[in-house]
């Protein structure tokens, strides 16, 4: 649903993001966390958070293994809303 509002906290937790109209709620927070200097990221500048999107998802069999669940064939809007949110702090 488009103009769906959710607390920040929610970045953390992606089970809600189901659509594509999630997906582009998640981003919009995702923009105005990022807005905040101190929001914790680990990649604050868009090389580095890029960089680590790619490493994120080419090492997320880890992830998965970790979680004791199989990786994902194809992945869901929850899966790239997960990867997007792994990219603000993956080295």
């Amino acid at each position: 649903m488009p103009g769906k509002i959710f607390a920040m906290n929610s970045l953390n937790d992606t089970n809600w993001v189901r659509t594509r109209a999630d997906l582009v709620a998640y981003i919009k927070q995702l923009s105005q966390e990022a807005e905040v200097q101190t929001n914790g990221w680990e990649n604050q500048s868009l090389d580095r958070y890029l960089e680590a999107l790619s490493a994120w998802t080419n090492d997320m069999d880890g992830y998965f293994i970790n979680r004791g669940e199989p990786a994902p064939d194809r992945p869901d809007w929850s899966l790239i809303a997960d990867m997007l949110r792994a990219a603000c702090f993956y080295e």
